[in-house]
């Protein structure tokens, strides 16, 4: 990833009759970065893209790529920008044509670009099926496939993981990162689940009712949200008050947000905290304990049940 900035947005502005969209967001993105944007629905991440992308015009403020101004749809007769490109929820292909004709339309690379492009998207052995005879997955990295043979800088996704089976997102995580890695295309991706973005992400920009409320590395917002907003975005969460701080013997962590991974449980025949709730996650427990109309998430390995007793301590490392 590059120290310089590829794209810059400044103060945009956006609002409906309904009210603000978007109010003065600015950020920038650097040359290969992988940047997520998150936050709930309604929050004006879709909205962001479009203008970013120059489909959507905003009020006010200014995107800019390269230096040079993206323009929207009131700034130029046909709307978008030919670097920037943009992969709605609900996109759509060509119907009843074949795979190879959907991407030969709209290539501007050259054939051992276009094999490679073919490659990462895992769609090389689909190229003589029609558009009608495919599956929802395969659609979709078709869709991105088309976009990546017009040579963008810039990949716009929105919601990709949405309606996708564990299978399918698995594969489709694996053509994203490829998309960074191998073809050098700067990604911004817009997703609710941790598990897809965490992962992937160089940096996080959260936002809520249209206002960026925090950004940083994927660790700092994990770990150090900036409050519950954000912390419930990304996973189960504990809100440390005084009193429990108290309780833990732990002043230094009151009025903080601490994971579940922070704590730890140990299995007692008698003691303060009883495990009210135990969910199972495959490799990993979550177990709600309770004291005083207290509750607390822990992450274990091993099984509990509802009733037991057990000891509470923070990590080391807090």
């Amino acid at each position: 990833m590059s120290d310089k900035n590829l794209l810059e947005v400044s103060q945009i502005t956006k609002a409906t009759e309904f009210g603000k969209v978007l109010s003065k967001v600015s950020f920038d993105l650097k040359f290969h970065e992988n940047l997520v944007i998150a936050g709930a629905t309604g929050s004006g991440k879709s909205t962001l893209l479009k203008i970013i992308a120059g489909l959507e015009q905003p009020d006010s403020g200014t995107v800019t790529l390269e230096g040079k101004p993206v323009a929207g749809p009131a700034d130029t007769l046909v709307p978008g920008h030919p670097k920037i490109a943009y992969l709605s929820q609900h996109f759509e292909l060509p119907k009843f044509l074949r795979v190879e004709q959907v991407l030969r339309y709209a290539s501007n690379v050259t054939d051992a670009y276009h094999r490679q492009i073919l490659s990462i998207c895992k769609i090389t052995h689909l190229a003589a099926r029609k558009t009608d005879q495919l599956s929802g997955g395969e659609k979709q990295r078709i869709a991105i496939a088309r976009l990546l043979v017009t040579h963008p800088q810039v990949l716009l996704l929105d919601e990709p993981y949405s309606h996708l089976d564990t299978g399918l997102k698995a594969t489709l995580k694996e053509v994203v990162s490829k998309i960074s890695s191998k073809l050098g295309v700067t990604c911004v991706l817009v997703s609710h689940h941790p598990e897809d973005t965490l992962p992937w992400a160089h940096r996080v920009l959260v936002m809520k009712n249209g206002v960026i409320v925090q950004q940083g590395l994927p660790q700092q917002v994990y770990q150090q949200p900036k409050n519950e907003y954000v912390a419930r975005l990304f996973g189960a969460y504990n809100l440390v008050d005084k009193p429990l701080a108290r309780l833990l013997g732990k002043s230094n962590v009151s009025n903080k947000i601490l994971r579940p991974e922070h704590f730890e449980i140990i299995k007692r025949k008698s003691g303060r905290w009883v495990v009210s709730e135990t969910e199972y996650f495959g490799s990993y427990y979550l177990v709600t304990v309770e004291y005083q109309e207290r509750r607390i998430k822990v992450f274990t390995l091993r099984q509990w049940a509802v009733g037991e007793f057990a000891e509470l301590r923070l990590n080391q490392s807090i």
